[in-house]
């Protein structure tokens, strides 16, 4: 028979532990309502109750940090539950199987990301395991509400140190401060929208609590290189020891394309016969074919590097891992921008340079989004407002021919002279 006794705080303070078992002592008030004595001198409270035919037993708070009152109104609440029908032990552990935001990570990375161009994919890796999973990692994906999403993007937003590095480990960013960062969390956001969306056709959670985040106004970026700062940088290229590096740069503002693109050139994408290259889907950002005409001046540089570069080698710049093309040119960048003065100048700035270099030469948008390979027109559209110029010398042509014809008009003094005499 188990001992029976009115729980209370001097009852769990004075009970002593049995040497080699475990033993309960039950509440009188409240039936299965009771306290465990653990052997090493633990104490817990616990409710045995019947379901659909089977004993159980719930462990659900330590002593003393859940007082005999508190754990008293809490057996109550679940003995209500019980009455109704409801087995609290088997939907605590459907909460332990439930899937944490940890597991929709891994599933998102394994079966969405490999259908992503390569360096999309693993900026959505890095974003994920440096920005959400510190954060929410432990969370159940059905807790994430959309006030946590608006407070994870108002964090990254604020431009402040990720959240698995506390404070910044280089010495200029903590003299500069953080700086804000609404493009990368409005690019977060749409990963968690995405992500979210899989969630709801696995299952996972019912509602998209990112379907509709607040997105920050974005700035967009419009540098464009003047016709001087294009020839001091074509003569610092010139000048250039590392001749590999240099003939980079000068594929991205001959062609207009991505570094990216650039660098993982390769010799049987260039037809130097019909001067066109063409880019396979795995290299560009549209992923799909996207094949450019090139100038005389590029298809140099392609036999040049016929000429330098090991035979049987198939990248255009190979880089000095075997088998890899060149991965880095950002420290000779810099050092080109110190040499030109043209700091504030990025490599993708050359892109934006040569679409306005072709809107000045009279390109229309629709050609520049070929040969930039936009598939959104919205974003060809960013270079608009460089039409002015042509639009302006039209508009000047009208208010010309509207303008009225000078009229001669006779020095009166000299009317009046030419009378008097």
């Amino acid at each position: 028979m188990p001992e029976r006794q009115k729980l209370t705080e001097k009852l769990l303070r004075e009970v002593e532990p049995v040497a080699g078992r475990d033993y309960q002592i039950f509440d009188t008030d409240l039936r299965g309502f009771a306290v465990c004595i653990y052997r090493g001198g633990g104490r817990a409270f616990t409710l045995d109750y019947r379901h659909a035919g089977r004993q159980r037993r719930m462990t659900f708070g330590r002593w003393p940090d859940w007082s005999v009152a508190a754990a008293r109104e809490r057996a109550k609440e679940l003995r209500r539950e019980i009455d109704a029908g409801g087995d609290p032990l088997a939907e605590r552990g459907t909460m332990r199987e439930a899937p944490r935001v940890d597991d929709l990570i891994e599933r998102y990375c394994a079966q969405h990301l490999p259908k992503l161009a390569e360096r999309n994919a693993a900026d959505q890796r890095s974003a994920l395991a440096k920005m959400v999973a510190p954060v929410w990692g432990r969370k159940l994906v059905t807790e994430i509400t959309p006030t946590d999403v608006d407070k994870l993007l108002t964090k990254v937003a604020e431009g402040r140190a990720r959240p698995h590095k506390e404070k910044p480990n280089n010495r200029a960013r903590k003299l500069q401060g953080a700086k804000a960062t609404p493009v990368r969390a409005n690019r977060i956001g749409e990963i968690l929208r995405k992500m979210f969306t899989l969630a709801m056709e696995w299952g996972w959670c019912e509602d998209n609590p990112a379907q509709r985040f607040h997105r920050r106004i974005e700035t967009p970026r419009e540098r464009f290189l003047s016709k001087a700062e294009i020839a001091s940088l074509a003569a610092a290229l010139d000048a250039a020891e590392d001749r590999r590096a240099a003939d980079i740069i000068r594929v991205c503002m001959l062609t207009g394309a991505r570094l990216g693109e650039a660098r993982q050139a390769r010799f049987e994408q260039f037809n130097l016969e019909h001067l066109s290259w063409s880019k396979p889907p795995t290299m560009t950002k549209q992923r799909r074919v996207h094949r450019v005409p090139i100038s005389d001046e590029t298809a140099a540089i392609v036999r040049q590097r016929q000429l330098l570069v090991p035979s049987g080698t198939p990248w255009l710049f190979p880089g000095d891992t075997p088998g890899q093309p060149v991965q880095e040119v950002r420290r000779f960048w810099a050092q080109i921008q110190k040499q030109t003065g043209l700091l504030d100048v990025h490599i993708h700035d050359l892109r934006h340079t040569f679409a306005s270099l072709l809107v000045s030469g009279g390109a229309s948008l629709e050609m520049i989004g070929k040969l930039l390979g936009h598939s959104q027109t919205q974003t060809t559209l960013r270079y608009a407002h460089l039409m002015d110029s042509p639009l302006r010398a039209g508009v000047d042509a009208v208010a010309s021919a509207f303008r009225p014809k000078p009229r001669l008009v006779h020095d009166a003094d000299a009317r009046g002279d030419r009378y008097s005499a």
